[in-house]
């Protein structure tokens, strides 16, 4: 069972109506500004926890490690997170979620003041917010249909894209003048204080289309239910390709972003400030892709548009193989924005069209699994590297990602006439 067809907003508005066409929506636009909320304090987050960890110790490898700390939560808990999605009230598991992450934030605030913050503590409050993460995600995606029509579906994912890499772009620079002007203890309160708005944000959100779930599907045992939303996505096979296509990116081209410091150092010669400028530009193209995606009008091939975005970041990758000149490895990593951001609007739409609304949470569960598996990608590609050379390493990358582009296109037409 599929919901409507309709994935993109009318052909005949402008481009400027089509692109911000759900921001009308009074409950998607509270939602959205909740995102923003949101994702400002987690990606300032990300670089005042790295920068604390590294004041704390000194040690890469633990700076590393805190890093990833939210990684195993989401492998572990994504799977139940998708299944309460879909047995519980999706609006309530996001507030409940923002709270929690915007309260420890506050704890870590509180224990740099108090002076027992330690990088124990720091590893801890990862953990934590990843849990919270694997558990909000599924329910922020499943809940979209339910605040819009379902042929504007398209334009509201992929304008909840273009909310995350304008955060993903502003995020870290915001958060690292931060913590350089007012120090790490007000800038985590300050993220406290941001994430806590999404949180009162999202309580004002009011679900148009009820949760799909049956009450007696609460008592359902929770592990028969994840089985349920495995098998389901398995026997889909529209379903099973979109999540091995998003498979491939993540090992490919969202874990070769790891290796981009040796990159810089190796082949440009640079260092923090370069490598700054190509993650910025990566962040500039996928906040360009995003928008271009809520753009698309109802008569584009949204499974075309999808994989020439892949084909994008792999020809992105594959250049950067081989590039010396810093100039041409700027265009390289735009190009990579824009490809990824596209593949990844598109491809969270298309997968909760070709979702029933019983299973939707469950299907988000696995999907969002991938932001787990970002951080262990990285570790063959890393142990090539060693190996062989950063080159190699790179061309592997590319090179898979490309292939499966290219299968996909050519075993799974369903996919390319969606």
């Amino acid at each position: 069972m599929t919901i409507g067809v309709g994935g993109a907003v009318g052909y005949g508005r402008s481009y400027a109506n089509r692109t911000f066409h759900s921001l009308g929506n009074p409950n998607y636009r509270k939602f959205w500004i909740s995102l923003i909320f949101l994702m400002a304090g987690i990606n300032m987050q990300h670089l005042a926890r790295g920068q604390l960890a590294w004041d704390l110790t000194h040690d890469a490898f633990l700076v590393a490690l805190v890093g990833a700390g939210f990684a195993p939560p989401i492998l572990i808990f994504g799977l139940f997170g998708g299944s309460l999605a879909d047995r519980w009230n999706r609006r309530r598991m996001i507030q409940y979620a923002q709270l929690i992450v915007s309260l420890v934030a506050l704890f870590v605030a509180i224990s740099i003041v108090m002076k027992f913050v330690t990088i124990w503590v720091l590893f801890g409050a990862a953990l934590t917010q990843g849990l919270c993460w694997s558990f909000m995600m599924p329910a922020r995606q499943a809940i979209i249909p339910q605040l819009v029509p379902d042929g504007e579906l398209t334009n509201a994912v992929a304008l909840n894209a273009s909310g995350m890499a304008l955060m993903t772009l502003s995020g870290p620079a915001i958060g690292g003048l931060a913590y350089w002007w007012i120090g790490p203890e007000a800038t985590y309160f300050l993220m406290s204080g941001l994430m806590f708005v999404a949180f009162l944000m999202m309580t004002r959100v009011r679900v148009a289309r009820p949760d799909a779930a049956a009450p007696g599907r609460r008592r359902e045992n929770v592990f028969n239910s994840v089985l349920d939303g495995i098998r389901y996505s398995a026997r889909n096979k529209t379903i099973l390709v979109l999540l091995l296509l998003t498979l491939a990116t993540t090992m490919t081209s969202q874990s070769f972003r790891s290796l981009m410091p040796a990159q810089v150092d190796l082949v440009f010669g640079g260092d923090a400030k370069e490598l700054g400028i190509l993650m910025s530009t990566i962040g500039v193209g996928a906040l360009i892709g995003s928008l271009f995606i809520a753009g698309l009008t109802e008569n584009v091939k949204r499974g075309v548009v999808l994989l020439v975005a892949g084909a994008l970041s792999a020809v992105a990758i594959l250049v950067s193989t081989y590039v010396t000149v810093f100039l041409i490895g700027i265009v390289a990593m735009l190009a990579l924005g824009l490809g990824d951001s596209g593949r990844r609007a598109l491809n969270s739409a298309l997968i909760l069209e070709q979702t029933d609304a019983e299973h939707r949470g469950r299907v988000m569960g696995i999907y969002m699994l991938n932001f787990g598996l970002r951080p262990i990608g990285a570790i063959p590609l890393g142990i090539l590297a060693e190996r062989t050379s950063l080159q190699t390493s790179f061309a592997v990358a590319g090179a898979v990602l490309l292939v499966s582009v290219i299968l996909t296109w050519i075993l799974a037409p369903r996919i390319r006439n969606l």
